[in-house]
This record gives C-alpha cells, structure tokens and sequence, in this order.
C-alpha cells in the first residue's frame, strides 16, 4: 500500500516518525529488524534507506518518474531498505520470486521495464543473461562471491564484474535529503489463467483513501508501534511484503525468517516476546505436526494476534489452532488486486465453521452467476468484491484483462462461494485451475506449456489436488507416446531445468490417450475429481 515514507524518511524539518528515535523494549532491548545474526536499528535502516535512494537516483533512477526497480531478494533486512529507498525517490518497486529460473526472471525485468536490478549476489549468475542491456545491477552479499560465481560466459562474467556491491554501493552515498515523493505500491507479479505473469500496477490514491487503508492495515494485521512481529514466509508475495513494510514504517521490533521453521518459529515467538504475526495454513500444520511436549516447550504467552490467509485452512487444522493459542487466530479474504476485503475473528468462524469473514467496512461483496445475474443468499457463484478505499489497478501491458475481472465495480479472484443469512462468505470450489500449494499460486497453464516441449509427450494436463500439509499438490497426467519411454524422472527433471522447483508436480501418471469433449479438448474434471472424492472442498 502507499506507505507513509514522506514521515519514515523525511528530510530534515520535516516531521519524522516517533520511530526514528530507538524504543527499549521491557526486556532491555532496542526495536529494529533482525535476520540471522544481523540486527539494525530503525534510525539505521532509516540511514540506509535514504543512502540507497541517493545511490538509486546516481544509476538513473529519475526522482518521481514511478521507475521500476526490480528486487530479486530473499527475505533480507536489505529488501525493506531498498523498498524504501526507491519510495523515497517515488520509484516502484518490483518484487521478483527468487525460485523463478533465467527466463521467468529476464520475462519479468523486459515486461516491468526495470531500470535497477537489485539481487542476491549468489542467484545472480545464473540469471545475468537474461538481464536486459542497460540495466543497472547492485548486488547484495559478499563482494568477494562476485568473481567466484561469472561462469564460463564472456556477457555473465562481463556483467557481474560490473555489478555495484551493495554494502558498499550505498555506505558511499549521503542520504537522500531531498522532499521524498508518496511511496507506489509494489507492482507484484501474479500469473492469469494463460500462466503468462501480469504486474498489478496501483493507480495513486488521495490522501484520504490512503489515510483509511492505514486503518484498515491495522485493524486486521493488528499493527501498531508497541506491537512486535516475526515476517516467516518470502517477502515476495504480495501479503508478506506488505506487511513488512507497514511494521517496518510503524518501528515494530521484527524479526524476519529466512526460511520457515516450525520450532525455530516458536523460539523467537518466545525470545522476542512476538505479539503479532501473519501466517498461512500450511504453517499452522507444521506447527502442530510438532510433538505435543516440543509445542509446550515454548512460552506464547505474549501472542495477542495471529493472522492467516493466502489458502484455504481445513476446519480441523484451525480448530486445533484456535484450541491451542486462544481465540486470537484471525483471518481475511482478498487477492493482490482487491487487498483484503473479508475478515473473520476466532468467535465469529467458531459460531460460523468454515467461513472466511463477512466484509470489513467500506467493503462490497457479491456473488454473480455466469450470466451475470447477482444471486441471493444461500446460491453459489463467481465471488466478486472491492474495498472503496483500496486503489484502483491494471494489469502491465493489458487493460483488456483488468476489463474481463470486473463487474459492477467488483473484481473477482476466480473463487466460487456463497454468503449467509449473517452475511459471511464461504468458498466451496475455484473458477480456474490456479492451484495454492502452501500459500503460493500456482498455474497449470504454465506447466502444461512446459511440459509439451518434451520430447515423447503427445498431451497433458496439470492440476491440483488434495495435500494434508500444503493444502494442495500439483499432479500431471500425461499422453505419452509409447515409444517414448519416459519416465517420471525425466518429466521432473524437465520442468526443474526450466520452471521454479515447486512447479515439479509431485505426482506423475502416464496414460496412451486422455479423456476428451467432442471437441477434443481434454476433460480435466474427469481426471481430477477421483482424488477430491469425499473432500468438502473441492479446487
């Protein structure tokens, strides 16, 4: 969302946040961010932030312009600092999945039009070809990595000697002092239903409306200066990312996780004193895969809020969720282009099972059928919604697609649901085949065009079905050409040398033909729905 930069890194006699100043928290500590070993206080992130735009503005990053400035980070204290070094400057920041291989990667820089790539120094190598000409590249980590990594290609060995260093790119920059512009939201890159990524680009918003999406931020991240938080899935994503960003722009002590791990997770809950956290499901399930005395192990107590989304929780996991922590496990409902639209506290899902919230204030939620008909309670159809204060968007490159999405104001998230009598909203299946494996969308489309560039595969379709961990998992059934003889290993190893590793799907079946329409369009249903048999939700 539009972050408050223009008081996190204010020149001087502007009003600054009351964070700029360190807090002590009660056990004697100093509130900042923390990853690994490293530790950094607001006043110094701050510092940093402010050098990072100078150095942004020094590479041709035009003050005010909206240029793109890609992040292709792990979870690092170095993606807020840079994210708030190109909002001061009123760049855009474009997060980039570090799983995601050369191509996806030189797809992403040429359709955002990045002007700065900003990467961890050990991914570099193997995307430097694929990295427009032209485009600055800062890379963070130890510069004596750089040499180590060129490879045996002239352009990459060229370009990564050539690279700034981060560290010591921004430590010689005096911070920028100029009046900093309104920070843009993000552009994140979500896949459609053809699997090619989309960037959602926000439109600027009046202060007013930014004003009641700051309210909106706190009351269902639960967010606030004297409140401290864990950051434990990618910063990538679109909810991560801006969650980070609204602690880090609010001074909240945090902690980011380079990796989720459940017991590591619960020892800093424990030794931070953490108060609030955002979470998805497939957390919760390996939280409580731990032994009952591992669990118990740990002192929560300092627990007020824990947030949930990004996939669907099985009743059964948020059950014992809410048995555990308390009535403080929460959840909302929306997607990178609609932000959150739907909440729902532990009281409200314990008195309504299976729900995911009734709308937040100033939002509007609806359910239309395939003609467009608004259906009335009770009826399930495609879930359309808008929050009036969030801002509005298009898809990089493609007005006609923002277009399909939208109906009445509303815009959908391919969902299938309903609302009761009370007005919550229940999701019982998906319009598209997008799947969520472990929080993180995944399109089929993407797979199946990867797959059919192998040799001795005639067909084949790729979906989701049921996981107990991931909520889903990707399966492939494929039209094989006997003669072939492919194996399982070589459709994983195909698909691993060209698309991110949680693309692989995890199961494989061969078959000599599909089941097809007249029309000879594969049924997908048919071969999909044996494994959600039973299930009462089926995606």
């Amino acid at each position: 969302v539009s972050i408050p930069i223009k008081r996190a890194l204010a020149p001087a006699g502007a009003p600054a946040l009351p964070t700029r100043a360190p807090r002590i928290l009660a056990m004697g500590q100093v509130t900042g961010v923390r990853c690994g070993a490293r530790f950094v206080s607001y006043p110094e992130l701050f510092d940093a932030a402010a050098r990072v735009a100078r150095g942004f503005a020094e590479v041709g990053i035009e003050p005010g312009s909206a240029d793109r400035i890609a992040l292709l980070l792990r979870n690092d204290i170095a993606f807020i600092e840079a994210t708030l070094g190109a909002a001061a400057l009123g760049a855009v920041p474009v997060p980039i999945n570090w799983h995601w291989k050369a191509e996806e990667v030189g797809y992403l820089l040429r359709d955002s039009e990045a002007k700065v790539l900003v990467v961890h120094d050990d991914l570099l190598a193997d995307v430097a070809e694929t990295i427009p000409a032209g485009v600055a590249v800062v890379a963070v980590g130890a510069a004596e990595k750089l040499a180590g990594a060129a490879g045996s290609s002239d352009s990459r060995r060229d370009l990564i000697t050539n690279a700034h260093s981060y560290q010591q790119w921004h430590a010689d920059f005096i911070p920028w002092d100029e009046a900093p512009e309104r920070a843009p939201m993000s552009v994140i890159y979500t896949s459609g239903t053809t699997g090619t990524p989309k960037g959602v680009v926000r439109r600027p918003q009046a202060e007013q409306d930014a004003q009641r999406t700051q309210l909106m931020l706190e009351h269902v991240f639960h967010l606030g200066p004297e409140q401290r938080t864990v950051i434990p899935a990618p910063m990538y994503h679109t909810a991560p990312n801006v969650y980070s960003l609204a602690a880090a722009v609010r001074g909240m002590d945090m902690v980011i996780m380079s990796g989720f791990d459940a017991e590591a997770f619960l020892a800093i809950v424990e030794r931070q004193r953490t108060t609030t956290v955002q979470m998805v499901p497939t957390m919760f399930v390996r939280l409580l895969a731990l032994p009952e005395e591992v669990r118990a192990r740990y002192d929560l107590s300092s627990l007020e809020w824990v947030v949930h989304a990004a996939a669907p929780c099985p009743p059964e996991v948020k059950s014992a969720m809410i048995e555990w922590l308390g009535p403080i496990v929460t959840e909302y409902y929306g997607c990178t282009e609609t932000g959150a639209c739907v909440f729902c506290t532990s009281e409200q899902w314990l008195a309504h099972p299976g729900t995911v919230g009734r709308p937040l204030e100033g939002a509007n939620v609806a359910i239309f059928d395939t003609d467009g008909r608004k259906l009335p309670q009770g009826e399930s159809g495609d879930v359309y919604m808008w929050l009036d204060a969030w801002p509005d968007f298009t898809y990089q490159g493609d007005e006609h697609k923002r277009a399909a999405a939208e109906r009445d104001g509303l815009i959908t998230c391919g969902d299938v649901g309903y609302l009761d009598a009370d007005g919550f909203l229940y999701l019982n299946d998906r319009r598209s085949d997008m799947v969520i494996s472990g929080g993180v969308n995944v399109y089929p489309a993407e797979i199946e065009a990867c797959l059919i560039t192998l040799d001795g595969v005639r067909d084949c379709a790729v979906f989701g079905i049921p996981d107990e961990q991931f909520g889903e998992v990707l399966a492939a059934h494929i039209e094989v050409d006997p003669h072939a003889g492919l194996e399982a290993a070589d459709v994983r190893q195909h698909v691993g040398r060209k698309l991110a590793r949680y693309k692989i799907p995890r199961v494989i079946e061969f078959s000599a033909a599909l089941p097809r329409e007249d029309s000879g369009k594969i049924f997908k249903r048919h071969l999909r729905d044996p494994y959600w048999a039973g299930m009462e939700r089926r995606i």
